[in-house]
Parts: C-alpha cells; sequence; structure tokens
C-alpha cells in the first residue's frame, strides 16, 4: 500500500495550468528559499553584490508595487540583503518555458531601480548568455558605467548553483538541506517551465544540410543564429558539468574575444562557412588541460580533446609509457597524437596499437614528444530537440563531454619536475705541514725541547657545510 502513496511536497508542480502559473510558481518558490537558506542565497547574488556576510538578513518579496505615473508596475520580485547600516536591493524579473525577456519591461524595472535608489535589476529565464557579463536581451539602457547594473541568470545556471551547494559543498542545517533539495526536485521537473537547454533552433537542420553541401554565406541570419546557440551550448555543458564535480567550468575563450564578444561569433560564422565546422572549449580546475571541442557538420563527426606535456626528464619510449600507462582501461579507440618540439604533423596512433608498439608514437626519426594531444571521435547525432528517436545534436555533444571527461580528463596527473637534490661534495682533505719536509718519519726535531712530542695530525672529519666553523 505505502508503494503507491504520493509523498508530501513542499513546492508541488501539479496544478499548473498556466505560463503565469508557471510563473508565479517558480518566482515565489526560488525566492522563498533563497530567503531560507543562507549558503544558496550567498552563491547566488553576493557574485551581483550583495553581501557575503553570514548573518546578513535576507529579505524576499513578489509582485511589489511600484507607481509610474498613473500606472502600477508590479515586478515579479524583489530582493533585500541587509548586513549593517547597508542594504543591497534587486528587483527581480523571472520567464518561464519559452517565454523570453522583454526589452521594455527590462527597461521600466531599471528606471523604477534608479528612482529608489536600488542596486540591479536580476533577470532569470531558460535564455542563456552569449558570454560571460553579456545580456541575452538587446537594447537595454543599461551602460557599463551606469549606477544601476543588469544582471542575467539562466535556470540553467539557478538549478546548478543549487545542487553545487548542496551536494558539493554541503548545507550544516538539515532542515535547510532538505528545502534546498525540494528546490532542485521542482525545478528539474518538465512543470516547473525551468527548462534545459535542448533545442538547436528553427534553422538548424537548414545549416546542417547546407554546410554538408558547402552552400553557408557568412551573413545569412540562420547561420548566426546557430553559431549563437553553438556557444549557448558550451555554456550550458559547463553550468552541468559544473554541478557535476562541483567546481566552476567555464567555457574558454581569448582575452580578445573576452573584451569583444562580437569576434567569438565572427570567428564561429567564418569556420562554419569555411570548413563547415564549429569548435570551443571547457577550462576545468585543477584539470591537466583545457577540454577542447570540434563539430564537423560536413563529416556529421564531433570530437573532444585534450593536450598533455610530456615529461623531460625521460627518453622518448619513456614519455609514451608515462601517457599509456594513466590511461588504463580508456577504449582503445581514443587517438594519441605525439608532437616532437616545434613538429606541425604528429606522430599518431589509437591508444590500442599504442599499447602494443610505442614506436608508432615516436617515428624513425626517433625525436621526443613534447606534448601529446588526445582526440575521441564519435557520430554526430543530427536532430534538432533532444530526447527524440533520432539522436540529438545536443544529446550526442553532451554525452561526449561526460564520457570523455569521466573516463580521460580526470585521471590524468600532470608532469611535475622533480625537486632537485641536495649534492655533498667530497670531504677536503687538511694539508699535511709535514708534506715538504725532508725529515725522517719519527725522527725528533732539532728544534723541538728535549721531551717535546710533537702530535700527530688528526685525519679530518670536515665537509663542505663545516668549514668555517669555529
Amino acid at each position: 500500500m505505502a508503494a503507491t502513496w504520493q509523498r508530501a511536497r513542499l513546492i508541488p508542480t501539479s496544478g499548473i495550468g498556466s505560463a503565469i502559473e508557471a510563473e508565479r510558481r517558480a518566482t515565489s518558490a526560488l525566492l522563498a528559499v533563497v530567503e531560507a537558506v543562507r549558503a544558496f542565497s550567498v552563491e547566488v547574488f553576493s557574485p551581483l553584490g550583495a553581501s557575503k556576510a553570514q548573518r546578513a538578513t535576507v529579505e524576499c518579496f513578489i509582485e511589489v508595487p511600484f507607481a509610474v505615473g498613473k500606472s502600477t508596475v508590479r515586478p515579479d520580485g524583489l530582493v533585500r540583503v541587509t548586513y549593517g547600516n547597508k542594504a543591497w536591493v534587486a528587483l527581480v524579473e523571472v520567464k518561464t518555458g519559452e517565454n523570453t525577456l522583454d526589452t521594455d519591461q527590462i527597461n521600466a524595472y531599471w528606471d523604477i531601480a534608479r528612482e529608489h535608489g536600488f542596486d540591479t535589476v536580476v533577470t532569470i529565464s531558460n535564455e542563456i548568455s552569449p558570454a560571460p557579463g553579456v545580456h541575452p536581451t538587446a537594447g537595454l539602457k543599461v551602460r557599463s558605467n551606469s549606477k544601476v547594473s543588469v544582471h542575467h541568470l539562466s535556470w540553467t545556471a539557478v538549478l546548478a548553483t543549487a545542487v553545487m551547494v548542496k551536494v558539493h559543498q554541503g548545507v550544516d542545517d538539515p532542515d535547510q538541506a532538505w528545502i534546498l533539495g525540494e528546490l532542485i526536485r521542482y525545478l528539474e521537473h518538465p512543470a516547473s517551465g525551468a527548462m534545459a537547454f535542448d533545442d538547436m533552433g528553427p534553422h538548424w537542420v537548414a545549416v546542417r544540410d547546407a554546410a554538408r553541401d558547402d552552400n553557408l554565406r557568412k551573413n545569412d541570419e540562420a547561420v548566426l543564429d546557430v553559431a549563437a546557440r553553438w556557444d549557448q551550448l558550451l555554456r550550458f555543458a559547463a553550468l552541468r558539468l559544473g554541478s557535476e564535480i562541483g567546481d566552476d567550468v567555464t567555457p574558454t575563450l581569448s582575452r580578445a574575444e573576452r573584451d569583444n564578444p562580437t569576434r567569438r561569433m565572427t570567428h564561429l560564422v567564418e569556420a562554419l562557412c569555411g570548413a563547415g565546422t564549429l569548435d570551443g572549449g571547457l577550462r576545468i580546475p585543477n584539470t591537466v588541460g583545457d577540454l577542447h571541442l570540434a563539430a564537423d557538420l560536413r563529416a556529421r563527426r564531433i570530437s573532444a580533446a585534450v593536450d598533455v606535456d610530456a615529461p623531460s626528464d625521460k627518453g622518448a619510449r619513456g614519455r609514451c609509457s608515462w601517457l599509456i600507462n594513466q590511461l588504463g582501461d580508456v577504449d582503445g579507440r581514443l587517438v594519441i597524437e605525439a608532437y616532437p618540439k616545434n613538429a606541425r604533423t604528429p606522430h599518431t596512433a589509437t591508444l590500442a596499437d599504442a599499447r602494443y608498439d610505442k614506436d608508432l608514437l615516436i617515428g624513425d626519426d626517433k625525436k621526443e614528444p613534447h606534448r601529446f594531444r588526445l582526440v575521441l571521435t564519435r557520430e554526430m547525432g543530427v536532430a534538432r530537440k533532444t530526447g527524440k528517436k533520432t539522436a540529438g545534436f545536443i544529446d550526442s555533444v553532451l554525452d561526449l563531454i561526460t564520457d570523455f571527461y569521466g573516463t580521460v580528463v580526470q585521471n590524468l596527473t600532470p608532469w611535475t619536475p622533480p625537486a632537485p637534490r641536495i649534492t655533498r661534495p667530497k670531504p677536503i682533505p687538511e694539508p699535511d705541514a709535514r708534506a715538504d719536509d725532508d725529515t725522517p718519519t719519527g725522527t725528533p726535531d732539532p728544534d723541538e725541547a728535549p721531551g717535546d712530542v710533537a702530535e700527530a695530525p688528526r685525519p679530518s672529519t670536515s665537509s663542505y657545510w663545516d668549514l668555517g666553523s669555529p
């Protein structure tokens, strides 16, 4: 009987009948947990300027009315974090499902925040920012020097933060841990409207097929859309992997791309139209190197790779053995590329072949490998969305990242030079004062007084470190 009973839930998903109801319930649930679980509110709002103090007071409100002219405007929520005599206040706008943020609405909230001296406007939706610090909504009034800022959080980021706090950091209070777990369970339910990244967009199929036919144009809106969604997929993958390992994972960007996000988009569009490829990477703390990703839409193949510096205190075969021994029972189809110093072309072999013949990674010239690249390649999913009968592109990329990191990257230890050894020089013998004396050994010195006996010199036991001691 008990097996059929339904467990009571703090935040039920039943009864959500519309998008408006989903937004109200998600807003109320999130802000209530933010107020109740201090560890969670610190992780969500302190990066946006709120106090990190554990004893700070957190107050959350929903649908707070503000008079604007003759009308009343009601932001979805308001968060106030107070510590001492300082208070940080944010207006919150929430969208769920496929609903997108509205430029005019955000600008109106920004005006309210300026008028009342609030600190920021925070938007939450299923949209993923194209780059760190870049809002997914165009046309906002805010500028880099504005006193009131605008920040965006995706539901994926909120869920990843909740999982990281509960599973990896831990919540000391058991009641707070249970409350946070209820929010996680709610956000993971499809009815909540907090969706994962599951769609490459309406232009995916056309761009995918045109890439195979080498028929893409750089100014095509469809190409721009797919390129932008690829970067969103990488950010989603970073959040998902970060929640699984309990650490911050970030997409890799060059300094130029961080300073100017349009450079990243220009690179993706040129690569997609030129070679039919999409590329990127993930930076994972304390790993041997960045995880590189590439999707070849023409060949319908995706690959993950990591670069590993070879140890400099071993010979050619020793360097190869050092790497292969760390790979254990990894899939033998993993490809190893061994690059001698300053070489552009590597010696290549599968892991299975290299286990039996390491010379395949050395070549006839017998040059020692300077670095290795490990590459795992798979068939690319072609479907636009996840969870379909045909394998989805997003599914194939996420599965590749999880498998490659879990079986290869996390088990690799980078080489470190051995500590220098202390070298003790041989003892320096003391000079023999009688070395040049022709007087036979044992013959008394005529200058010595009768009865005086010269003491024989003692053998030296001093080392280099004892010289100069009194």
